[in-house]
């Protein structure tokens, strides 16, 4: 599946709007001046507002599926149209904004 690759740019929350940072950046490969990010990596993820007493907040993120065509340091990149899953909670994990010049698969 095709999508915009994010990069250490790339706006990406949980789906209780807490911001979620790559561990994984690759910084010789860059999209827009900002490094790719690695599908390997785990995203940390801030500000998570959900409750404590009912599983949250959201901590960690990681998107399941990447690029297969187009790599970086020979790993996939993680993509805008990838599914993400946040952990503890299982809800999504969702990138809202990225570059939209380079699209790959």
């Amino acid at each position: 599946m095709p999508g915009f690759l994010l990069s250490q740019g790339s706006r990406v929350s949980c789906a209780h709007q807490g911001t979620a940072t790559p561990t994984a950046a690759f910084p010789r490969v860059t999209v827009g001046g900002q490094a790719v990010v690695l599908l390997s990596g785990p995203w940390t993820i801030a500000g998570c507002p959900f409750p404590t007493n009912v599983g949250g907040p959201c901590v960690t993120g990681t998107f399941t599926s990447g690029t297969v065509r187009v790599t970086a340091g020979k790993q996939p990149l993680a993509i805008q149209a990838a599914p993400g899953t946040c952990v503890p909670t299982g809800v999504p994990l969702i990138a809202m904004q990225t570059q939209v010049r380079v699209r790959a698969s």
